[in-house]
């Protein structure tokens, strides 16, 4: 709070002024952080180290620059401090004054002897910080005479402070650092080729900025780096309409071309990271492009720029055609052409789907073949992005028919994945999955999967839609037959990643029994990390976080997460995130490392599996075997407990059972036992089941009352969803069913 008279009492009874709390940060840092002057000298005064370090290695001088602290910063540099003190990745007190734009607290280190060419571990110099931030004012002061900086000087990426300009957009700056430093500062390449031109149409900030530069040197323009791309390439891989418009306008050469060079093959720009206060930000992320002598309108197809590829395809350059003005297209994107996909890839879509299903046709035994017109009484049952199910007649057995559109939708094709799932399925034999019976492969608008019909329909079906009542033994039971249908798949002698398990894709049978099922987004392993894995496959609120954070190398353990909030959603009949989005559901699980509440109704056992199955680190998560084993034991446990109450209710709880039987009506004898019988029976066995009901609803309702009395509903929660898919407002809570029977003494 900054009472410097309650420090200084504290003082006079405390030896220990450098002790540190969390971040290793002592007393005179928050007193640095907060700006109270007055507490800084008194500690100072009192034999404070003016230079301990924090975690990360920040000086108190460090922090005051940083929060702008302009009065701590002079007294520390009067008590003789070391203005270029380095953090721990090489960051001085400039470099943070300069990227926050504090320009007082800039001058005075200045004053001080502040080196202006100081570099951190990356090689930015306060230039550097000052321009990425956009603070004018703090440039010209650097680039004043007497501090003789260097425009020139660049970072490990090789970009100088104009490349930093460029890519953010910072007009004025781009123009002061260019007057200082020359137009030789226009051909200087970072480590990809980039010139403040290309880095002006990589950001495409500004489209002035770009006009400004082209107005420099008009052979600009067309200046091809390293591996050959042009502006006009950069501006078209990032979609940047406008600019790719004034390009054209000042004779951008549409048929330059793009190569590959043996040292620069396959590289991705990689970010520009600050490490400076722990912040980092991307000025770009340029591909270049696998394919030797690619146009800049190869590069906009595959980026699926369709506007930008349109006018690139369509545009005539001047003084090919007499009639022909410079800027036609310039009038806008109003024109009578529509934007089309590349040629290119989906006629190799086309080409690969036609080897898979030729493919197919020839390794599936003829048996498996199918004829759709041999299966009877088709009846719709379900729907999906692919296509539609079938509940039919085939051979005399009840079947599920899974038709498939042989189509596009967004780049992935519903034939890849009808031949993927076929594939797998007929590869395929467990009492665990979905049993397979044959494909329609011969005509592409008939493309469809036969498998075993379960009755019970799926669990996601039964918990959230039918709401059926099930016994926490029946719901152990289905998660071991899941588990063990995982571990069947997972080592297989080629395993299969499902990459899409989740209570859709979990079908049970009328005797409650579970059946993996659903393999359009699995793939068979060839190593502990699949190395060319897609992204983001499945159902997003199931999904594992190395999955869902565009990971291309996940394992196996992603099936685990998927299982353990399969698991959690049987045993509290409660949907996963029930209040998010989907996508919001796994951007919490993957970035704030959120998961579903245990402490409201599971016992710890079941909280552990939980938490393993579930755990952020891959390789920390159990595989299928020991999951299988620990459920056993619990699902014993379970049925121990429940035997055990049974025990405890009376000596004669054999005729509670004959009692239930009478009242429905299925007497194993026949015969009814009579009314004065049951009504004996009811009253003698009545005070101790009420008392057992009402201790046990109590136990499981505790903490619950006020919620479902204070707390709004899911369609309350939802009406106040943001534009990211977050709740505003109070957390949600969850309604967990009770479920699990407690350890108990008996009732006297």
């Amino acid at each position: 709070m900054g009472d410097v008279e309650v420090v200084r009492l504290l003082l006079e009874k405390c030896n220990h002024l450098d002790h540190t709390g969390a971040g290793s940060l002592t007393g005179l840092h928050v007193s640095c952080l907060a700006g109270h002057l007055e507490v800084t000298q008194a500690l100072a005064q009192r034999g404070a180290n003016i230079e301990a370090r924090d975690a990360v290695s920040f000086s108190p001088l460090h922090v005051a620059c940083l929060f702008g602290n302009e009065s701590v910063v002079e007294y520390l540099l009067s008590r003789g401090v070391d203005v270029n003190i380095a953090g721990s990745v090489g960051e001085r007190p400039l470099h943070l004054a300069a990227i926050r734009g504090h320009y007082k607290i800039v001058q005075m280190l200045l004053k001080k002897g502040a080196r202006v060419r100081q570099q951190d571990e990356e090689g930015n110099t306060p230039l550097h910080c000052c321009v990425k931030i956009g603070h004018f004012g703090i440039l010209n002061l650097l680039l004043q005479p007497q501090y003789r900086n260097d425009a020139h000087i660049a970072n490990i990426y090789l970009d100088t402070p104009l490349h930093m300009a460029c890519y953010e957009g910072w007009f004025e700056c781009a123009k002061t650092l260019l007057t200082y430093g020359g137009s030789s500062l226009l051909l200087k390449e970072n480590l990809w080729g980039e010139t403040a031109l290309h880095a002006a149409c990589t950001g495409g900030q500004c489209i002035d900025l770009v006009d400004y530069l082209l107005s420099q040197d008009a052979a600009f323009v067309n200046y091809q780096g390293v591996d050959g791309h042009t502006p006009l390439h950069s501006a078209c891989h990032h979609g940047h309409t406008r600019i790719v418009q004034l390009l054209l306008s000042h004779g951008a050469d549409t048929n330059l071309t793009a190569h590959n060079r043996p040292d620069t093959n396959n590289h991705h720009h990689r970010p520009y990271t600050r490490l400076i206060a722990n912040q980092r930000s991307h000025h770009h992320d340029k591909k270049v492009s696998t394919q030797d002598e690619q146009t800049a309108l190869m590069w906009a197809y595959e980026q699926g720029h369709d506007d930008i590829a349109n006018i690139l395809k369509h545009y005539r350059r001047p003084g090919l055609y007499e009639d022909c003005a410079r800027g036609d297209y310039l009038a806008g994107l109003d024109t009578s052409y529509f934007p089309i996909p590349s040629p290119l890839g989906k006629l190799r879509t086309m080409m690969q789907e036609k080897i898979d299903v030729l493919y197919l046709r020839s390794v599936l035994p003829p048996h498996l073949h199918l004829n759709l017109a041999e299966i009877e009484n088709l009846e719709n049952i379900n729907s999906g992005s692919f296509g539609k199910v079938y509940k039919g007649r085939y051979n005399d057995k009840i079947v599920a028919v899974k038709r498939y559109r042989a189509n596009m939708l967004y780049g992935k094709s519903d034939v890849e994945m009808f031949c993927r799932e076929v594939s797998v399925l007929g590869s395929l034999d467990s009492p665990y999955i979905v049993k397979f019976i044959g494909a329609c492969l011969h005509d592409p608008s008939q493309f469809a999967i036969v498998t075993e019909f379960v009755p019970g329909g799926s669990l996601f079906s039964t918990l959230h839609e039918q709401k059926r009542s099930i016994d926490t033994v029946t719901r152990f039971n289905i998660a071991i037959d899941v588990a063990r249908g995982m571990y069947y798949l997972h080592t297989l002698p080629q395993p299969i990643i499902h990459r899409d398990l989740n209570s859709h894709n979990i079908l049970l049978s009328s005797e409650c029994r579970a059946r993996v099922a659903d393999f359009g987004e699995s793939r068979f392993v060839r190593n502990i990390f699949e190395e060319n894995m897609t992204k983001q496959p499945g159902n997003l609120r199931w999904m594992a976080p190395e999955v869902f954070t565009q990971c291309t190398r996940y394992s196996i353990k992603a099936d685990v997460f998927s299982f353990g909030l399969c698991l959690w959603e049987l045993l509290a009949s409660e949907l996963p995130f029930a209040h998010l989005k989907p996508a919001a559901a796994a951007a919490d699980m993957a970035y704030r490392h959120s998961r579903p509440p245990l402490e409201m109704a599971f016992p710890v056992e079941v909280s552990v599996v939980l938490e393993k199955a579930w755990h952020k680190i891959p390789e920390q998560r159990p595989n299928f075997a020991e999951i299988i084993d620990e459920l056993e034991i619990l699902c014993a446990n379970q049925k121990a407990c429940k035997e055990g109450e049974n025990d405890h209710l009376h000596p004669h709880h054999h005729h509670l059972h004959a009692c239930i039987s009478t009242c429905n009506g299925d007497s194993p004898s026949g015969s009814c036992t009579p009314p004065e019988a049951a009504q004996h029976i009811s009253s003698e066995l009545s005070g101790h089941v009420s008392a057992l009901r009402n201790r046990w609803e109590q136990e499981a309702s505790r903490g619950q009352t006020a919620f479902k009395s204070s707390h709004p509903t899911i369609e309350e929660l939802r009406s106040r969803l943001n534009n990211n898919g977050y709740v505003e407002g109070n957390m949600y809570q969850y309604r967990i069913a009770p479920v699990f029977v407690r350890h108990r003494k008996p009732l006297l």
